[in-house]
This record gives C-alpha cells, sequence and structure tokens, in this order.
C-alpha cells in the first residue's frame, strides 16, 4: 500500500470528472487543473496528464476522436483529440473512483491526525 495516494491517480480522478463534465480534449483538461490547483502550488505535469489519458483509455475507460478546432482548414486549424466514455467506461469510472476515495480518505485521515500531533 502507497503512503499517500500516487500522483496518477489523483489526476485520473479528475480527467475522469471532466469527461462527466464534457471539457473532453486534453490540454483543455490540463489548463483547468493548473487553475483548479494553482492556488495550492500545484501544476499537474504535462506528461502526467497525458500519461494518464493514455492509460485510461488502454483500461477501457475512455475512448478517443479527432475533431478539427478553427474556422478555415486551409488557414488557422488544428486536430484535436477528444475523450468521451466507452459503453461501459462510465462503470469502470464509478468503481475506479470509489477505489481511490478509499485510498483519500486514508490519507486525510493520516493527514489530520499529523496536524493534530504536530501543529495543534
Amino acid at each position: 500500500m502507497a503512503f499517500m495516494i500516487s500522483q496518477r491517480a489523483f489526476i485520473k480522478i479528475y480527467l475522469i470528472t471532466m469527461v462527466e463534465r464534457h471539457r473532453g480534449y486534453g490540454y483543455q483538461m490540463l489548463e483547468s487543473m493548473k487553475d483548479e490547483f494553482s492556488s495550492f502550488g500545484y501544476v499537474p505535469p504535462q506528461s502526467e496528464v497525458y500519461r494518464a489519458l493514455h492509460e485510461l483509455v488502454q483500461e477501457g475507460v475512455f475512448y478517443r476522436t479527432k475533431q478539427l478546432k478553427g474556422t478555415d482548414p486551409r488557414v488557422d486549424f488544428q486536430e484535436i483529440v477528444l475523450y468521451h466514455f466507452t459503453d461501459d467506461g462510465e462503470e469502470k469510472a464509478r468503481l475506479y473512483k470509489k477505489q481511490v476515495k478509499t485510498d483519500l480518505d486514508r490519507c486525510l485521515g493520516m493527514l489530520h491526525k499529523a496536524e493534530q500531533d504536530n501543529y495543534s
């Protein structure tokens, strides 16, 4: 058992939540996570976000589609990869989040104890 929740697991639960909320492409998810956690001094590494997305695809939680972004494909377009749940991906995501919640609860308990024992 790990001492604290892994960074990858932490990132994965947020990626799942973002797909649930229809924020579907990698760069958008990365920027959203940067905004959400900058006040805590945490910037998720781009490489970890994309590794986590790749793992979620490999695990059958997500599948990818490509879409053009821009108004004129001859001048200002880029191809983005959108992430969606597979047919049983939402169930797999729910089970994964439940598992991570158990780890989060354990970690929070340990952190609260450390805070009480050392800073109260």
